[in-house]
């Protein structure tokens, strides 16, 4: 069974940084495109960043470019990385990792491809 596990958020104050991470379990990470995507009260999910399965293309939502970066560990720990730095109270939100259902997509597929999605990880930025 695919699932996926987003940890790692918190309260950090403006300027700060957080390292989010995602847990896999069931399926083998380095086959998928993973997305991080993120919901802020009273506005639509938005796709945050992307890393393809090869791992060497990776995207990023304009106003996180230069700040956030996106790994993943595979093998043994199967996990995927979400690394946010100099953070702001416009990256207040829910973030959530998700996962291609398809094997050996792409992170421009990822955008309407159907996902397997985690629970969420609360963000939140004093500013």
């Amino acid at each position: 069974q695919f699932q996926l596990v987003e940890s790692g958020g918190g309260l950090v104050q403006s300027g700060g940084s957080l390292r989010l991470s995602c847990a896999a379990s069931g399926f083998a990470l380095d086959n998928y495109a993973i997305g991080w995507y993120r919901q802020a009260p009273g506005k639509e999910r938005e796709g945050v960043s992307c890393i393809s399965p090869s791992g060497y293309v990776t995207n990023y939502l304009d106003s996180v470019k230069g700040r956030f970066a996106i790994s993943r560990e595979l093998a043994s720990k199967n996990m995927a990385y979400l690394q946010m730095n100099n953070l702001n109270a416009e990256d207040t939100a829910i973030y959530y990792c998700a996962a291609d259902k398809r094997p050996f997509g792409s992170c421009h597929d990822l955008k309407t491809v159907e996902k397997n999605w985690g629970q969420g990880t609360q963000v939140t930025v004093s500013s």
